[in-house]
């Protein structure tokens, strides 16, 4: 199966999961999402379970039915062939499998029999797949999906399994293909379309998250840790160990959300990143970091992060304000505004501990408002000023405005880099792309030329007239530490030869042309003082 087929049965199955849903009630809220992303991983734990004991034992592979091959094998014997699976494959139970639950459809309590198949699969997986908490509570794989339907849950539960049937997820798994991105996608564009809240509101473009992994990893590495202290679904996560190499980083995240939490285990045991799950933490990143080694933070080889921009922490700001964290916060924490409070600067926050995590060789890349690489005061050029002190920038690319579907915000790429003592490459990307509309929103879609430009010019460190710019630490000082690459480019002065009869003949054209705007302008005003006194008589 190709990836373009495996895209297209992704797609009808989710369309057919999302059908069922509705038919029962559940069309387009959270309970649904968690339904489909829960039973989407059912079955493709299934199949890899499958892929992984036909692969162990030819004998299961040439087998009729590798089911009633595997029901039929000694207990001692089936033990062994578990623990002979890898550490990204489930251990499932005969009675686990997809074909069992299928042909016990007609029982009674059915719903029952499926949540409690899940349920076990969690129990038995609790050390491989649990996502931890801060304070070292463990949620297990997969939550009961039955119970979130008010009636005829059997009906449900087999409509469910019916249509898990159809098609194997087998063939595929050799194959590089970012599985969860396709699932991930098409599920959000219509909770966001629909009002299903902000969750979508930072989810990052893969375009921008190929250009941050690919500038962060221009040559091979091996045993190196990668972060994100606001991890999300772990879209830019994904595509810096697709850089590496998955079997050559480990993965460390910290997130408030536990939905984002759970939809990023997913996409780690989807992308065969399942070693890094222990490292996957649920909990307030800025109030309580957790990764650290002795009374500091851990230190990482690579960061990367699209954190929230604006958002109210009115609620724990002093308690950030203390002694203890004057060294992670070392430019400030914003204050709490009289009036909207929702648009207190976290992002700052979450800046300034990237800084603080990033190790003495470390690099980064983290998603900002265009706004912040030119800001004349506060902590934004406070933390600016800092990087060009301390010698830790590799460049900024500012990407075109609507990059992101869901915010009009504009955003630029922050890159820091510890060991970069030499210049510093700007980008202005602002002019490339599409506009195309998505629903109700203007998108900017970048094509694969635009992308491997700014890639190809950001490691080269090229200057490129009126799209890049190298400059030295000195020069971005002299700048008040601007990161804009605007503000570096050569202003050109368009020099005409022209005699005096000529200069006279365009300035009299120009003069010309003036009166003849002022005299538009008056009668326009004429025309609109007439209609507003009618309008006042009436």
């Amino acid at each position: 199966m190709t990836s373009q087929e495996f895209r297209e049965k992704a797609i009808t199955l989710i369309d057919d999961l999302k059908a069922v849903c509705a038919s029962y009630g559940l069309g387009n809220d959270g309970n649904e999402f968690k339904i489909i992303t829960q039973v989407f991983l059912y079955k493709f734990l299934n199949d890899k379970f499958a892929h992984e004991v036909k692969r162990i034992e030819p004998k299961i592979a040439k087998a009729k039915s590798w089911e009633d091959e595997l029901r039929k094998m000694p207990a001692d014997d089936y033990e062994m062939l578990l623990l002979q699976l890898g550490a990204s494959t489930a251990r499932l139970k005969p009675e686990h499998f997809l074909s069992s639950l299928w042909g016990k459809q007609n029982d009674e309590n059915f719903s029952a029999l499926l949540d409690a198949t899940l349920l076990d699969i969690a129990k038995l997986n609790t050390d491989i797949f649990s996502v931890k908490t801060n304070d070292g509570q463990m949620i297990i794989l997969f939550d009961p999906v039955t119970q979130f339907v008010a009636s005829k849950r059997d009906e449900f539960a087999r409509a469910i399994i019916n249509k898990l049937i159809p098609f194997s997820f087998e063939r595929i798994f050799a194959e590089k293909f970012d599985f969860y991105a396709t699932l991930f996608e098409y599920l959000i564009k219509d909770y966001n379309k629909d009002g299903g809240g902000k969750y979508a509101e930072y989810y990052t473009p893969h375009a921008v998250a190929k250009i941050m992994a690919a500038c962060l990893v221009p040559k091979p590495v091996k045993n190196v840790t990668c972060y994100d202290p606001a991890a999300g679904s772990g879209t830019l996560l994904m595509n810096l160990a697709h850089a590496i190499g998955e079997d050559r980083c480990t993965l460390y995240t910290q997130d408030v959300s536990q939905k984002s939490s759970s939809l990023l285990r997913l996409n780690l045991i989807l992308n065969g990143l399942v070693h890094s799950i222990p490292h996957v933490i649920q909990g307030n990143t800025i109030l309580e970091p957790y990764h650290k080694e002795g009374s500091g933070l851990r230190r990482f080889d690579y960061i990367v992060s699209n954190p929230p921009f604006k958002l109210d922490f009115s609620d724990f700001r002093d308690q950030l304000d203390t002694k203890a964290n004057k060294q992670r916060f070392f430019t400030g924490i914003p204050k709490v505004p009289n009036k909207d409070k929702d648009k207190m600067a976290i992002y700052l926050l979450f800046i300034q501990h990237i800084i603080a995590s990033l190790s003495k060789k470390g690099k980064a890349a983290i998603v900002v408002p265009t706004g912040f690489i030119t800001a004349q005061s506060g902590i934004e050029k406070g933390i600016r000023e800092h990087l060009v002190e301390n010698k830790m920038l590799a460049g900024v690319v500012s990407m075109p405005s609507n990059i992101f579907a869901t915010t009009g915000t504009n955003v630029s790429i922050l890159f820091l880099d510890a060991t970069n003592q030499g210049d510093v490459i700007l980008i202005d990307a602002s002019n490339l792309g599409e506009k195309v509309k998505e629903g109700k929103n203007q998108k900017t879609l970048l094509s694969a030329a635009d992308e491997e430009q700014i890639i190809r010019v950001f490691n080269a460190k090229e200057a490129v007239e009126d799209f890049s710019v190298v400059v030295s630490y000195a020069d971005i000082a002299a700048k008040n530490s601007s990161l804009s690459a605007g503000q570096y480019f050569e202003v050109k002065v368009e020099h005409v030869e022209m005699t005096p009869e000529e200069f006279d003949k365009r300035l009299s054209d120009h003069q010309a042309k003036l009166k003849e705007l002022f005299k538009d302008s008056r009668d326009l005003e004429s025309k609109i003082t007439t209609q507003l006194g009618k309008l006042n008589y009436e």
